[in-house]
């Protein structure tokens, strides 16, 4: 029997997405859009929310696009959305955990703060606070809202680094000694493993309630980097290069529409092949 196209539409479903006023919340947005969904942008900034529906509107000038500032570490905030949300659209189908504080790799100071014996703690908390609190907080708050509508799905965007250690050798930078060199900080590899350990959990726990969690397990997004930095990362990837922005779109819709409907728990690895080296 034939496959039908439907099967990847999720039309007239709504989907909120976290850090929606980031590089990979307005991918994630077109995605819903493309496959006939509405999305709900949730995002710190305003003025990233902002910027981000102009060029959505310009692209999908029918569509309804919806944003709301939301600091996602606010139990108060989160549900104050959902309730606004389910009056306004009477329904919430998805929930993509995408916001992370993602920390860059910089010197400050004259001392690497990256460095795990360095590493403030206070900036730990903070990205713990957005990266695993703020998507707990989400996922059991809209999930809620997927109970009164019959059910719905969560996608967890977990990264490649969730799998495996960093490579810091393609952070080194000439001149430095090695206690000075810069690393990825280790705040992200253990919020975006944390957030498989949610995936799994989330999904037994909402297997009742026809819930399903997934994570999406991305390789690193081509952004402009440091031609070196690219050139290194490049050599660890089968593939040859990184990411275009555009290339997740295609596991987004799969993951959140009924084209995965037999798929809970599990992890899509879509990286260049760098977790298979």
């Amino acid at each position: 029997m034939a496959i039908s196209k439907d099967i990847f539409s999720i039309q007239g479903r709504v989907a909120v997405i976290t850090g929606g006023g980031g590089l990979m919340g307005r991918r994630h947005a077109e995605a819903v859009l493309e496959a006939g969904g509405i999305p709900v942008l949730l995002d710190v900034s305003s003025e990233a929310l902002r910027d981000v529906a102009v060029v959505l509107h310009e692209t999908y000038k029918e569509a309804t696009i919806v944003s709301y500032r939301c600091d996602i570490t606010d139990q108060a905030q989160v549900d104050a959305i959902r309730k606004e949300v389910m009056s306004d659209l009477r329904r919430i189908d998805i929930l993509i955990n995408n916001a992370a504080n993602n920390p860059k790799i910089e010197i400050a100071g004259g001392l690497d703060f990256s460095r795990l014996e360095n590493f403030p703690l206070e900036t730990w908390q903070r990205d713990i606070n957005v990266g695993l609190t703020g998507a707990l907080i989400c996922t059991r708050i809209f999930a809620d809202a997927m109970k009164e509508t019959g059910g719905g799905v969560i996608v967890n965007i977990a990264s490649d680094l969730a799998m495996i250690a960093p490579d810091q050798r393609i952070y080194r930078r000439e001149g430095l000694a090695d206690e000075r060199q810069p690393v990825k900080p280790v705040s992200y590899s253990v919020i975006k493993a944390g957030l498989i350990g949610l995936t799994r959990y989330s999904a037994t726990y909402y297997v009742n309630d026809n819930i399903r969690c997934n994570a999406l397990v991305p390789g690193g997004i081509y952004a402009g980097q440091d031609e070196g930095f690219v050139r290194r990362l490049t050599n660890l990837i089968p593939m040859g290069r990184m990411a275009c922005p555009d290339e997740y779109k295609g596991a987004i819709i799969f993951l959140v529409s009924d084209a995965s409907s037999y798929m809970t728990g599990s992890c899509l690895v879509v990286d260049g092949g760098r977790t298979c080296w």
